[in-house]
């Protein structure tokens, strides 16, 4: 337990937490841009059979299979990438409410902190008056 709090008190919290709205908005612009991509089809790849194979465009020819099994990659691929954005952009939102419920705790720490030391002011001084009485 030690260990982790010490690791705590090593993070620059203020830094963390001026940097999490930009995290979640290139987050955001990362999803954004990746969806945009998934649309679009494959730059190259269509189109290209003609070229490669000349005028035999059947399926048992070697190049029509390996240019199948490409479009086929970069669909997986491009799948791929999308799930990584939304993976990004949900760890992102993820730490941007770790990071306000942070800075919502350590305010709270100081002014337990701060009532504590109120409170033992007020404890020695009753103590003093305690002492003193005839």
């Amino acid at each position: 337990m030690a260990l982790w709090m010490t690791a705590l008190k090593l993070v620059p919290w203020g830094d963390v937490i001026e940097a999490a709205p930009q995290v979640l908005q290139a987050a955001k612009k990362l999803m954004g841009k990746t969806r945009a991509a998934g649309t679009a089809p494959a730059a190259g790849v269509t189109g290209v059979t003609g070229t490669l194979t000349g005028a035999d465009d059947s399926p048992s020819t070697p190049v029509t299979a390996q240019l199948q099994h490409l479009r086929e990659r970069v669909a997986q691929l491009e799948q791929e990438q999308q799930d990584s954005a939304a993976l990004i952009q949900s760890l992102a939102e993820q730490n941007a409410v770790v990071i306000r419920a942070v800075e919502a705790l350590r305010l709270r720490n100081q002014r337990l902190g701060r009532a504590l030391v109120v409170l033992g002011f007020l404890v020695v001084g009753v103590l003093v008056w305690v002492l003193r009485q005839p």
